[in-house]
């Protein structure tokens, strides 16, 4: 696979890409979202004062797994097939990756307590406001909050897109067919035919996403 890698990636993560000749095993990737399902924030992820990172952090013990971000951006023959995953809105309607063919969709893996999340939000924020006439969809997968936590995140950020709750790693699973999202936060860009075609490990900065979203409204459907 040729990749376009924007910062250091960590060698290890590159072979989980969409190219990788050698898939995963299906153990191995049920030790992947079982461990980032169940991921956790120290006590220090979060300001001591900010009710939200501790509501999220009640009872923690376990670190978070943070990414460096690293970015990598995949050639369309390398691509791979259109990801298939379906679940469920915190609000109750339905998530269906056959919905988002045709359109470019961002999919953010979140949880109220992570830091780094809470680093990124804004960025989200601006950027999913500025390309929502544009094609853009952003979609969050929240690997561990309960609905009433997610939603006290969503108000607190204004997040104008749904997420839908991941706890027990299903979506996870699904998309760790594809590439792997090894870290919390992750962001995938997949392009108009749904496949993946960059992954943030990590912070998404305003910048870096904003390019990658802007290559993949460039490119011919």
């Amino acid at each position: 696979m040729e990749s376009t890698q924007m910062n250091h990636v960590d060698p290890t993560a590159a072979q989980t890409g969409p190219s990788s000749p050698r898939r995963p095993s299906r153990r191995t990737l049920l030790r992947t979202a079982a461990a980032l399902a169940a991921v956790v924030p120290l006590a220090a992820c979060g300001p001591a004062e900010d009710p939200l990172a501790q509501q999220a952090g009640a009872g923690s013990g376990k670190n978070f797994i943070a990414g460096d971000g690293s970015v990598e951006v995949y050639d369309p023959a390398d691509r791979g097939e259109p990801v298939e995953v379906t679940g469920e809105f915190y609000d109750g309607s339905r998530l269906d990756s056959a919905d988002w063919g045709g359109q470019v969709t961002v999919l953010n893996f979140w949880y109220a307590a992570c830091a780094p999340c809470r680093v990124e939000a804004p960025h989200l924020v601006e950027l999913a406001n500025a390309y929502a006439d544009q094609g853009v969809e952003f979609v969050g997968i929240n690997v561990r909050d309960q609905e009433a936590t997610a939603a006290a995140f969503e108000r607190t950020f204004d997040i104008p897109y749904p997420s839908a709750p991941d706890p027990d790693g299903t979506i996870l699973l699904a998309l760790s067919q594809y590439v792997n999202p090894q870290a919390v936060p992750t962001t995938l860009v997949l392009d108009r035919q749904g496949r993946v075609a960059a992954r943030i490990l990590g912070v998404a900065e305003k910048s870096t996403l904003e390019a990658l979203i802007e290559e993949r409204l460039g490119e011919t459907p």
